[in-house]
């Protein structure tokens, strides 16, 4: 439900061939003149499955009875979420696309790019909207190149999860919001044991987002950032890139106290079964824990020089434009409703996600989100540390898998920090220059 990859640089290429041989604009001839009492029916396509899904499913259903004349036809779109992007693309060639879509927020300047989205940027400055209550990583991600396209979906961020019997066993106090690095390296260190297979720490070396963005935070706590000012170069294999994805090599070579997991899937669950002592993520991992039983913590990230920033991965339900004005209404209106502090309560809260706006932390919905999964008051309180936005432009996706292959490089052995960080820093600048 929440993002942990991007698409790769050939669904990028994919959208650019599409766009390219169909041109700008929206499809359909629909109604120029707004007329808020005709039937409308509506495309969504939500990104989800089982549990998820039916909410959402339900959601659209109780829209229609307050709003009868507008039906919301609800699916998941794509087999998985990572396959939205390929069939948003095919389907902007044949016109058949959706009205709202659950949108990773890596995709959004493709998406803006395309011509296909609802530019809906004036409408989110009526106060009435209270469009600041979204966190600004959430507002800066739909609205790439300064036209917003779309609501914040899900808006969450990476934090670190302690699992309290790792630590018990190894005699290790409990992380704290003021630890820094030296003391996560301290306690992994101390926790790794080889005879029983438990690792202190964990990383994901396949290459993917979730490789990259992990990354980030280090980067950017020790004053570095990923593009240059006017964002068309790559910046992250400055010294401070370097310094950072050194800590991290110490501590998979050196140390042997990382867990390196070749596919992303393999080091929740083991956090979960005691085998591995601290993970950093973010809220989609409590329901599993949950399930799982397993008697965890919630700190904010380590700091370099007290400096505690963490990224945000902000998705989007973007809204697209069929040059219809009932349908952009329509599509206007429903999501508005949607990301609403009452359907929210509905929706991210009852799965585990991050409320979506600030003044949801004051309702009871909340209060009894926090009784179900401890710590997501943490999270929650944790968006101040997002104070930097992952980069929207085109070309993200070529720069992310460059340095998803340079770290994973790096934390197995393969490869010197600077050289791999320059290395990834020529391949991203290509994909920045090409868009």
């Amino acid at each position: 439900m929440s993002l942990r990859r991007i698409g790769t640089t050939a669904l990028a290429a994919a959208i650019a061939v599409t766009l390219a041989a169909c041109g700008g604009g929206g499809s359909g001839s629909g109604s120029k003149t707004l007329d808020t009492a005709a039937k409308v029916k509506l495309t969504w396509w939500t990104g989800q499955s089982s549990d998820a899904q039916k909410i959402l499913t339900g959601l659209a259903a109780d829209f229609h009875k307050v709003h009868p004349n507008v039906t919301i036809d609800t699916s998941s779109g794509a087999s998985t979420t990572d396959e939205l992007l390929q069939k948003m693309s095919a389907g902007f060639a044949s016109g058949q696309y959706p009205d709202v879509s659950y949108s990773f927020g890596s995709w959004s300047s493709e998406l803006a790019a395309s011509g296909r989205t609802l530019d809906i940027t004036e409408k989110v400055k009526d106060p009435a909207l209270k469009w600041d209550e979204f966190a600004e990583a959430g507002r800066l991600t739909a609205t790439p190149q300064g036209k917003t396209i779309g609501f914040p979906a899900i808006v969450d961020n990476l934090v670190l999860l302690y699992n309290k019997t790792v630590f018990d066993k190894a005699g290790v106090a409990y992380p704290t919001n003021d630890w820094t690095w030296d003391d996560y390296r301290a306690a992994a260190k101390k926790m790794t044991d080889p005879a029983t297979n438990t690792f202190g720490g964990a990383y994901s070396v396949s290459g993917s987002e979730d490789t990259t963005w992990h990354l980030w935070p280090l980067l950017w706590q020790k004053g570095g950032d990923v593009l240059s000012a006017d964002q068309k170069k790559a910046a992250f294999n400055s010294d401070a890139g370097v310094a950072a994805l050194t800590f991290l090599r110490d501590m998979a070579v050196t140390d042997k106290s990382l867990y390196l997991d070749q596919t992303d899937e393999k080091y929740g669950p083991l956090f979960a079964a005691n085998r591995i002592g601290m993970i950093i993520s973010g809220p989609w991992q409590l329901y599993d824990l949950k399930q799982a039983k397993t008697q965890y913590g919630v700190a904010y990230l380590p700091a370099f020089d007290g400096n505690h920033d963490t990224v945000a991965g902000p998705d989007l339900w973007v809204l697209f434009d069929h040059k219809d004005a009932n349908r952009a209404h329509w599509a206007y209106e429903f999501t508005k409703w949607l990301t609403s502090n009452e359907q929210d309560a509905r929706w991210n809260l009852v799965i585990g996600d991050l409320p979506l706006r600030s003044s949801e932390t004051s309702t009871p919905a909340f209060a009894e989100v926090q009784k179900t999964y401890p710590g997501i008051d943490i999270m929650t309180a944790n968006s101040v540390n997002a104070k930097k936005p992952r980069p929207t432009v085109p070309g993200y996706v070529g720069l992310s898998e460059a340095v998803g292959k340079a770290v994973s490089e790096v934390l197995q052995g393969a490869k010197d920090p600077k050289a791999a960080l320059d290395e990834a820093a020529a391949k991203a600048d290509k994909a920045l220059a090409q868009g």
